[in-house]
C-alpha cells in the first residue's frame, strides 16, 4: 500500500530528500543492514554545517582559478565577480537553486587586466552574503 507521502529528489546525482537535507519533515533515506532498517546517521553525513565561501585557488591566478563554497541546505545562489571599483565583471552562477553540499566553479580571467577582484556569494534563503578577494597576475 501507499505510505501517503509524495516527494522528489533534490537532483538525480545526490538523491537527497527534504529530511536528509534538513529542510523539512518529508521522506528520509534509510539503510537496511542484515534485514534490519536503520535510520541514516546525519552526524556522519557529508552535508556541511555552515555557509562558507573558500579562498579561490590558485591565488594569484593566470588566467583561471577555482572558487569553492558550501551550503548547509539547498538554496538559491548567486556568485558574481567584481572589479575594485564595484563594477560587475562576470556572473558565474545566476540565482539558481543548488543542493546542499560543496560546489566548485571555474573562473577564466582572459581579457581582464592584472589586479585585485572580488567575488561575492549570496543566498536567498539566508539572505546572506560572503565576499573574498582574488588576484589576477599576468
Amino acid at each position: 500500500e501507499s505510505l501517503g507521502v509524495h516527494e522528489h529528489w533534490n537532483n538525480s546525482t545526490d538523491k537527497q530528500y527534504s529530511r536528509n537535507l534538513g529542510t523539512g519533515e518529508g521522506i528520509e533515506l534509510v539503510k537496511i543492514i542484515n534485514n534490519k532498517i536503520t535510520a541514516v546517521d546525519r552526524s556522519k553525513g557529508d552535508l556541511p554545517e555552515t555557509f562558507t565561501l573558500f579562498t579561490n585557488y590558485p591565488n594569484p591566478f593566470n588566467p583561471t582559478t577555482t572558487i569553492e563554497y558550501q551550503l548547509p541546505k539547498s538554496d538559491v545562489v548567486t556568485l558574481t565577480v567584481y572589479d575594485m571599483l564595484g563594477n560587475e565583471v562576470k556572473i558565474l552562477h545566476d540565482g539558481l537553486l543548488q543542493s546542499a553540499g560543496r560546489h566548485k566553479i571555474k573562473f577564466n580571467g582572459d581579457g581582464l587586466s592584472s589586479g585585485i577582484y572580488l567575488y561575492r556569494l549570496t543566498t536567498k534563503g539566508n539572505s546572506s552574503s560572503l565576499v573574498n578577494k582574488m588576484i589576477l597576475l599576468k
